[in-house]
């Protein structure tokens, strides 16, 4: 079972918002010591609880203290970017760290609507014919960026290394379509993955998979979600609880903030609907010992048969995450 980190650079209460990419430079270079396959950093705009706005930047900081690892960005927004750019950015990477990046991408407009006027994303008066426009621009701009990377585009992209860069689509029920189609492999999480229907969906994207000259042959796919593991289930949803709450309390507040630690939560009123919505997160959340949590994760790549594993856990404590991420990938080698 292949392990990999998405880590989103969560900001934390009480700290300067440059601290959590210093500690995203620090996990990647931990990550690489524990042998994972992958470090992979994220494009959100304008969240109060996330300071990475720019994965090709980010990457560049990770890549100089690293040396083996694959990284990746999980990914890049295209709806933000001209593909020709984002080529651009992901083969310079390539060139100063040869062989070593990933490039997913997705298609988010933005958290709220006043990040999405920001970003030049207004849905007008029809939200679901720019839905649908911005379904068919995707899929565009996917084969625009792939046509740049792999040197078949009217123009050249700088630098050129003589490697492509592997592209992964970040992939709801459309995009699972449409990366059969172009032959990607996909990055399948959150409501997509807990749908019941979710089997469904990958036999679809597997029986649909068109491979495309210079990508993979067969169709691949890599689950991302929470994974927490401690000494005991407790300790590990207490690990899982500040990215719980922020979660909670988005829904009600509107604004994604900060990771807070687990006494000061504690230590607080919640309103019954937060409360709720913290123990139904958790109850999703795949926190235990090492033995529940691999055999979570068995049971899961069972059924859905994917290659890897994308954890893409926070919490409170820089120390404790660190800490967390070499239990899970005992957890998965049996060490």
């Amino acid at each position: 079972m292949r392990l990999s980190l998405l880590d989103r650079s969560r900001t934390r209460a009480g700290h300067p918002d440059g601290d959590a990419l210093h500690d995203t430079v620090a996990r990647a270079r931990h990550a690489e010591q524990l042998g994972l396959d992958r470090f992979w950093v994220a494009e959100h705009h304008g969240v109060p609880g996330v300071a990475s706005g720019s994965p090709p930047v980010l990457l560049a900081a990770v890549g100089a203290v690293t040396s083996s690892i694959r990284l990746g960005s999980g990914g890049v927004m295209l709806p933000h970017h001209q593909p020709f750019v984002v080529a651009e950015q992901f083969r310079m990477l390539d060139a100063l760290h040869p062989g070593r990046i990933d490039l997913g991408v997705g298609r988010s407009l933005g958290f709220t609507a006043p990040v999405r006027r920001a970003l030049r994303h207004d849905p007008g008066p029809d939200p679901e014919a720019a839905l649908a426009s911005g379904a068919e621009a995707f899929a565009a701009d996917v084969e625009e960026l792939r046509a740049h990377l792999d040197g078949t585009s009217e123009v050249t992209v700088r630098p050129a290394t003589g490697r492509t860069v592997p592209l992964h689509v970040l992939a709801t029920g459309r995009g699972l379509l449409l990366a059969a189609r172009l032959g990607l492999p996909v990055v399948v999480g959150g409501p997509v993955l807990a749908s019941p229907d979710v089997g469904d969906a990958l036999a679809a994207y597997r029986a649909g998979f068109r491979p495309h000259p210079g990508g993979p042959e067969r169709p691949r796919v890599t689950v991302a979600l929470d994974a927490f593991v401690a000494d005991t289930a407790a300790e590990a949803r207490e690990l899982a609880l500040p990215e719980a709450h922020a979660m909670a309390s988005s829904r009600t507040t509107g604004e994604f903030g900060p990771l807070r630690s687990p006494a000061e939560l504690r230590s607080g009123a919640w309103p019954e609907q937060v409360r709720r919505r913290v123990d139904a997160h958790l109850d999703r959340t795949l926190a235990g010992t090492a033995p529940q949590v691999r055999a979570a994760l068995e049971e899961l790549v069972e059924r859905t048969g994917a290659e890897e594993v994308l954890a893409s856990t926070s919490t409170w404590d820089h120390a404790a995450l660190l800490e967390a991420d070499r239990a899970l990938a005992a957890a998965l080698t049996g060490s």
